[in-house]
């Protein structure tokens, strides 16, 4: 029977876009010799993990709706399902689960994140797969039960990190074709040189009208 728990989090220093890499513990407590573990990692968010300042309340409405209704719809998101492959130990060994991220503010997990100030985000991790391991008549196949799983607290400053590795001090929203159209023959008819200045001058004559 394998036990698994989460240990730590880190950004991944050379991925080509945001990534986390979870130290994942697998053990084997009977001293059997397991050769590999095809591992399947579901990874989901638990929304009820934490209590949300008024600020983070207030980014997060899109989400969940009004405060008043978080007894209803503050319930669990997926955040991604990885596959790999634990290598041969005996008693214990630490494989790192590599999760990309998106900075897609459509995916409800990155909103969620997004509306984060500090603090930790609740994770629960659901395993699956099959174990390769030695028995009395050579190598025996077993199961990974569907009941085992691990918590972790994900700071919010190692997502942040992760993200200002590739995007510092900005983000992503996503746009019809046709809305990047008006905004490109917006900026160019007033020469402005960048997106950010594009912005706040709209910004600026929708507050004027």
């Amino acid at each position: 029977m394998l036990r698994f728990s989460c240990t730590g989090a880190r950004p991944e220093p050379y991925a080509a876009g945001p990534t986390l890499l979870f130290d994942l513990l697998v053990g084997e407590d009977s001293g059997q010799r397991v050769h590999s573990v095809a591992l399947r990692v579901q990874i989901r968010i638990e929304p009820r993990g934490r209590t949300y300042t008024a600020v983070e309340s207030a980014k997060l409405v899109d989400l969940f709706g009004e405060p008043s209704r978080w007894g209803d719809t503050l319930n669990p998101m997926q955040l991604t399902e990885i596959g790999l492959t634990v290598g041969g130990f005996t008693g214990e060994t630490t494989v790192a689960v590599r999760v990309p991220l998106t900075y897609d503010l459509d995916i409800a997990a990155t909103k969620y994140f997004h509306g984060l100030a500090e603090g930790h985000i609740a994770l629960l991790m659901l395993f699956s797969g099959t174990m390769y391991y030695a028995g009395p008549d050579g190598v025996q196949v077993g199961l990974v039960p569907w009941h085992e799983e691990a918590t972790f607290r994900l700071p919010v400053a190692t997502w942040r990190a992760a993200m200002d590795d590739h995007y510092p001090n900005s983000a992503w929203i996503r746009v019809g074709t046709d809305t990047l159209d008006a905004l490109s023959a917006f900026r160019s008819e007033r020469v402005i040189p960048t997106w950010d200045d594009t912005f706040e001058q709209l910004l600026k004559e929708a507050e004027r009208e």
